[in-house]
Formats: structure tokens, C-alpha cells, sequence
């Protein structure tokens, strides 16, 4: 048997640089949405201690919950599809936490 270690090496090389990069994104994009639903929250809240707006904070919280489940479901299919290398999700782990 004949193993071809430098395909190998570039294969783990690749994917471990592509998890990296999708994981330190993924933290930037998910502190950057965090941001702007608190800043627009704030807003909201705001107006309506001014008297402009009136929010039903109960159905706002059902709809904050549903869409929480809906990323949830997102994020499990996108590992799905995902190549289930140990070098990407090690990649990932590593440029999440860096992120």
C-alpha cells in the first residue's frame, strides 16, 4: 500500500485554514448582529417610554424565541453539509475563539 502524504497533508492544511476563517467570521458576524438587534431593541424600548410607540413585549419575546430556534435549526444543518474533517472543525474551534 502506497499512501500519498503530501495530498494528505494539503487536504488537512486546507481544511483546517477554511475553519479557521469560517469560524473567526462566523464571531464577527454574530457580534456584529448582536449589536444592531440591541442598538434597535434599545430604540424601540425607548420610543415607547416616550409615549411614541406601544410594544406588545409579550409577542416580541415569542418571535425573539421562534427566531432563536430557527438559527439553531440553521447552524445544525450547515454542520451537516459541512466537510466533517477534524482539521476544519478544529480550524473552527481555533478562528471561532479567536473571532
Amino acid at each position: 500500500m502506497n499512501f500519498d502524504m503530501s495530498g494528505m497533508a494539503g487536504d488537512i492544511g486546507i481544511g483546517g485554514v477554511a475553519g479557521f476563517l469560517t469560524g473567526f467570521a462566523l464571531k464577527k458576524f454574530i457580534k456584529l448582529a448582536t449589536a444592531l438587534i440591541g442598538a434597535y431593541l434599545l430604540s424601540l424600548f425607548w420610543l415607547q417610554q416616550k409615549g411614541v410607540i406601544t410594544i406588545n413585549t409579550d409577542k416580541l419575546f415569542n418571535l425573539a424565541g421562534g427566531l432563536s430556534n430557527q438559527i439553531i435549526s440553521l447552524g445544525q444543518k450547515v454542520i451537516g453539509i459541512l466537510p466533517g474533517t477534524g482539521a476544519f472543525l478544529g480550524g473552527f474551534y481555533l478562528g471561532f475563539h479567536k473571532g
